[in-house]
């Protein structure tokens, strides 16, 4: 693989001038303005018998601007600037690229580089609009510098509001950056903003991947929200979709131009059969080209930090995890069923990320587990930073699915939680987007269901049922942040149990916004019990604020005692005791280590607990051997349902 990876690597120092050159075509590929007024326009088209550009500009002749052809099926067109030195091309006009195919038709395409695109309400496609404002949006503050603590909020820009809309850069710039940074989250992880035709797909139907998603504003907008961000000291990550595009035809990549294998395979290797899109060819010479770029742009004109790969899965494999089931067993890593140069191209964009930008940060979407797949690329591994434990939110799905709350097995929960390949980064998280879609369920929804709408009133009486759910929500994700892996993930409002799922405007739903929405106003209404699911989210950020354990090295996992239902750990200095036991508190219950004091309590009242603990007192340790260490303390009180977190203050 590494030979694969150097082989691309030497052929592009020899024929495209290095890595840095070529990845940095999308400044010439498309139709872009030099400092002259001139128009400079490429394409890469080379299925096409001609090409031409048309637009406002020339009163849509589609003949009179034809571009030359060059080798390997480059084409380019120079428009001079106007007598008076105006760009032929206005800002804000349309163009299409006209493409006579090999059987005489003439295609009207959007070009595959276009920076920004826009629906009229009364059109079904998209139009291509040049974006050249006489001054674009400058950034006034700089990036923050890597973190070594990461928690991520992931959020969808267009569902980031109480109201039934679609939301803008604005209101998420204004509005839901102040949350996240209150909440003490430290990096934002937009997903849908490369553009996409329909909205329900959440953007992973990627048509135009040079354009940021015009639905919620324009480029400059973009490019502020980043910016305030980064003066808030908040790190923003791409959801960048690589692994697959969109089927349309005028308003995407497909059949550009006039074939199906360009951009892409040719025949059925170049369809997804679950996805219905079409699958790159990443061994295209042009492609890594495109691709590579658009990272790029990403990065230098954004100013994004770095990207989370969506369907690495599908890309690393024939078979694209279709119907494959994934043991560990180092077969299903290694041998033909792997694509070999969709691995290479992944290698490939995480060296040029790391060699041009080494403070961003790239995690994998893959739920196979290739191994090294986050070591460097010099070791033959994949170069990512992180990748996602995606078996963890599986894992608590299946347990409240399943089992009763006495059946709950704490060995295989800490195993679960902390089965990860050495020295390679997992992001932990116990629910994301993909729990919140319609036809799944939160977490909040699978624990109290129905009574979410009748008793989170704190006028309403602390049914069970609410009981159970808020206590173990605050368990599930305390214990899944501290013990789960190097990173933490949550999906915007399910901090809080967001009452309703996520459902985007469909004909199937009468094209309602109603649950296309997030409704944070809930945790400012004081006489409802989501805020103490917020406030618990808060300081349990602030706490690995204050004491990094996710940049610690992994917990050391004490106990885990299946009668008791008890599980205790230590990182970062601190204690974490959980009693998962669904009716028995414990006194004067033993666990290790040294004099301590109590820093998070699930019990307290702020966060809808019952106050049956002392805050104020402090545990000693004695010389007493508990589970393989010479020193232990005994906690007063052990709450069924509920977590204790205690700070070491003296060492012995």
């Amino acid at each position: 693989r590494y030979s694969l990876f150097y082989n691309h690597l030497k052929n592009i120092e020899e024929n495209e001038g290095g890595l840095d050159k070529f990845s940095k075509s999308y400044k010439t590929f498309g139709v872009n303005q030099f400092l002259d007024g001139g128009i400079y326009c490429r394409e890469w088209a080379p299925g096409a018998e001609a090409v031409f550009l048309t637009g406002d500009f020339n009163d849509w002749n589609p003949s009179s601007h034809p571009y030359k052809k060059l080798e390997y099926g480059k084409w380019e067109l120079f428009i001079p600037p106007g007598q008076d030195g105006c760009p032929p091309v206005p800002h804000g006009s349309k163009l299409k690229v006209v493409i006579r195919a090999q059987n005489g038709d003439l295609l009207y395409r959007i070009s595959p580089w276009a920076r920004y695109v826009v629906r009229d309400e009364d059109k079904v496609n998209y139009d291509w609009v040049h974006w050249n404002p006489p001054q674009s949006y400058i950034h006034k503050h700089p990036s923050p510098k890597r973190l070594k603590s990461l928690r991520i909020y992931e959020s969808h820009v267009g569902i980031a509001s109480p109201e039934g809309k679609v939301a803008s850069y604005k209101n998420f710039t204004y509005n839901v950056l102040p949350r996240i940074k209150d909440l003490g989250y430290n990096c934002v992880q937009l997903m849908a903003i490369m553009e996409h035709a329909y909205y329900a797909s959440f953007g992973y139907q990627v048509t135009s991947f040079f354009a940021a998603s015009s639905r919620y504003g324009t480029p400059d907008d973009l490019k502020e929200m980043i910016d305030i961000a980064h003066s808030m000291g908040i790190t923003v990550l791409l959801d960048v979709v690589h692994s697959h595009a969109s089927k349309n035809c005028e308003d995407g990549l497909n059949n550009f131009d006039g074939t199906d294998s360009c951009f892409f395979h040719s025949g059925p290797k170049g369809t997804h059969q679950l996805w219905d899109s079409r699958l790159f060819d990443y061994a295209n010479w042009e492609v890594l080209r495109f691709l590579l770029s658009n990272l790029r742009m990403w990065i230098e004109d954004y100013r994004f930090d770095g990207f989370r790969f969506d369907g690495v899965t599908s890309m690393l494999y024939h078979h694209h995890g279709i119907g494959t089931g994934f043991s560990g067993g180092y077969h299903e890593y290694f041998g033909l069923h792997v694509d070999e140069d969709a691995l290479c191209y992944l290698m490939l964009a995480n060296h040029m990320i790391n060699s041009l930008h080494p403070e961003c940060i790239t995690i994998a979407e893959d739920v196979s587990g290739m191994p090294a797949l986050c070591r460097p690329v010099e070791e033959g591994g994949g170069g990512f930073d992180y990748r996602l434990a995606m078996a963890i939110p599986d894992k608590w799905i299946q347990i409240i699915k399943e089992l009763k709350d006495e059946d709950w097995n704490m060995g295989n929960i800490v195993h679960t939680l902390t089965n990860r390949r050495y020295e390679e980064k997992y992001i932990a998280y116990a629910e994301s987007h993909d729990q919140a879609l319609v036809g799944d369920k939160t977490l909040a929804f699978r624990l109290m269901d129905a009574e979410m709408y009748t008793n989170m009133s704190v006028l309403s009486p602390l049914t069970p049922v609410i009981d159970r759910g808020i206590q173990l929500h605050k368990m599930i994700r305390l214990i899944t942040h501290a013990l789960g892996g190097e990173s933490y993930l949550n999906f915007m409002g399910n901090e809080f149990g967001h009452p309703e799922w996520l459902d985007f405007p469909r004909i199937g739903n009468n094209e309602s916004y109603h649950y296309a929405r997030r409704q944070f106003n809930l945790t400012e209404d004081h006489l409802l019990r989501y805020r103490f699911l917020n406030t618990f989210d808060r300081d349990m950020n602030k706490l690995e604020e204050r004491f990094g354990w996710l940049a610690s090295p992994p917990a050391y996992v004490s106990e885990k005692h299946e009668s008791n239902k008890v599980i205790a750990f230590e990182r970062a200095g601190l204690v974490f005791i959980f009693n998962f036991h669904p009716y028995q508190s414990y006194v004067d219950y033993r666990v290790v280590n040294f004099k301590y004091k109590i820093l998070l309590d699930s019990d307290a009242a702020e966060y809808g607990g019952h106050q049956r603990l002392d805050h104020s007192t402090e545990y000693f340790s004695e010389e007493y051997p508990h589970n393989y260490r010479p020193y232990s303390l005994m906690v007063s009180n052990l709450f069924f349902f509920f977590i204790l977190v205690l700070s070491e203050q003296l060492k012995k």
